[in-house]
């Protein structure tokens, strides 16, 4: 069963800030008065709060109960099953404000980025906005750890994924809510690869995503399990991708976006990059085999991966990442003369493993498996690294 508290008739139906909780009775109380003594106090426009408590164990339903009851503006529900992305989507789904977001219980995110957030989905101007902690804008206290895995999380969801927002995780985000309750009959997660499905979603429609750097302060008490969310999160992120490829993710969007042209994605770079790979290859393979027999396997091999190094990264800027023009293109090169030296360094290790009285044919061998595994880590480094989105990609 599930059930709703309201406090004191809400003033304005125009931002819905959700606060989902779960067994979080120790911060609840305080951050849910200072957000809504900060909104009263410097927001100019409606707002209502809404604590989402996700199946809490402990006293937090009673302590939302009670500030639905003290503080207008606010209400509260309670959701028999756990799931961040369970209680977004129920508040969400039904909200009539003109923009929801969420933010997180710990309020790690400082306040003033608020208004920033919302603002321009307001206007018009952007259908969903997100914080991002890893702008140059940004102000962030983490540790080590966390800072390692966010970064390498989002470089997996720009490798494989083809977005462009630079980060999915940060607790602070904001869409229209006519975007929104189009977007989540797509969405299948319930818990926490909810937020960034829809944003991975959004993107892949077409629809636009602002930015908002942000100042962070890590919450040490933050009772997340990383591994099972990195697990289930790579679990989503093949799940989309495969949907997104197979063209069955569809979602009904406004008029101007229906005829917008839709970032380059991995569908479509996908083959480009294999048919352009095989045609290294099979370059590669030739030159090897010439030159193998006048000089060491080892030289040969440097020398016929810095030619087919040098043809691959002009042919993928051009055809497979759809970059024209000499702008950047010194910068383009030396970042792929750099995945050519890790390359290097593959194919190199595994031709010294072999004893000296190798044939030529199980140096092949050896060859096109390393140089496999180095064409795997080449596109998942010139699509993140070296040819990001930026002006000029067609």
């Amino acid at each position: 069963m599930e059930t709703i508290a309201f406090g004191h008739p809400v003033r304005s139906r125009v931002v819905e800030i959700v606060v989902p909780v779960y067994n979080e009775q120790r911060v609840l109380a305080e951050s849910v008065r200072r957000l809504h003594a900060y909104l009263t106090r410097t927001f100019p426009y409606g707002f209502r709060i809404t604590i989402a408590d996700n199946a809490s164990t402990d006293g937090t339903w009673a302590i939302a109960d009670d500030l639905a009851t003290e503080l207008p503006d606010v209400r509260a529900i309670h959701l028999d099953e756990k799931g961040r992305g369970r209680a977004l989507r129920r508040v969400w789904s039904e909200s009539d404000a003109d923009v929801v977001c969420y933010m997180d219980v710990d309020l790690s995110t400082d306040l003033d980025a608020f208004l920033p957030l919302v603002a321009p989905l307001l206007s018009g101007h952007s259908d969903l906005a997100i914080g991002t902690r890893l702008s140059p804008g940004s102000n962030v206290v983490r540790g080590t750890k966390r800072e390692f895995i966010s970064r390498s999380y989002n470089l997996l969801l720009r490798s494989f994924m083809g977005v462009r927002f630079s980060d999915a995780q940060c607790g602070f985000k904001a869409g229209r809510t006519e975007i929104v309750q189009a977007l989540l009959p797509s969405v299948e997660d319930e818990e926490w690869f909810f937020d960034t499905e829809l944003l991975v979603l959004a993107e892949h429609h077409g629809l636009r995503i602002h930015e908002v750097p942000v100042d962070w302060v890590d919450d040490p008490d933050s009772r997340v399990d990383i591994l099972r969310t990195a697990t289930d999160d790579l679990k989503g992120m093949w799940r989309v991708a495969r949907k997104s490829m197979s063209g069955m993710a569809r979602i009904p969007v406004p008029p101007r976006i229906q005829h917008a042209k839709l970032p380059l994605g991995m569908a479509r770079q996908l083959p480009v990059f294999a048919a352009i790979g095989v045609v290294s290859t099979i370059t590669y393979l030739a030159l090897f085999w010439v030159f193998a027999e006048f000089m060491p396997s080892v030289t040969a091999n440097a020398i016929t991966l810095l030619v087919t190094a040098l043809g691959n990264t002009a042919a993928n800027r051009r055809f497979t990442f759809g970059v024209t023009g000499r702008a950047g293109a010194l910068r383009d090169h030396l970042g792929g003369l750099i995945v050519f030296f890790i390359g290097l360094a593959l194919t190199t290790s595994g031709l010294a493993l072999l004893p000296d009285d190798t044939s030529r044919t199980a140096e092949l061998i050896v060859v096109v498996l390393a140089n496999g595994l180095a064409t795997l880590l080449r596109f998942v480094l010139l699509r993140a690294w070296v040819f990001i989105p930026r002006k000029g990609t067609r």
